[in-house]
């Protein structure tokens, strides 16, 4: 899991576009990210997508501000757009 957080962690440290909250959302964003990157993304109903690795999902949510919930994962962006962190669900 350590892994997969690392390598989402240099996709969102290094963009392949910047977030534009005009244009896009934050989610529609994160997605365009990891997908550009070669990760395998699908919908989720209870988190706002999945991970697919080696047949297993790992959830993510998307927000500006600190996660309350810790069974997902969360990609925490910063309010002016210009950087992420990804965070890994607690098992």
């Amino acid at each position: 899991m350590s892994q997969l957080i690392q390598v989402m962690q240099t996709v969102f440290d290094n963009p392949p576009v910047a977030f534009n909250p005009v244009n896009q959302t934050l989610k529609g964003w994160a997605m365009f990210c990891l997908r550009d990157r070669g990760f395998m993304v699908q919908p989720a109903q209870n988190a706002d997508f999945y991970i697919s690795t080696k047949g297993e999902k790992t959830a993510f949510r998307v927000s500006q501000t600190e996660p309350s919930d810790t069974a997902t994962g969360w990609i925490v962006v910063d309010a002016a757009g210009k950087s992420a962190k990804v965070i890994a669900p607690e098992a």
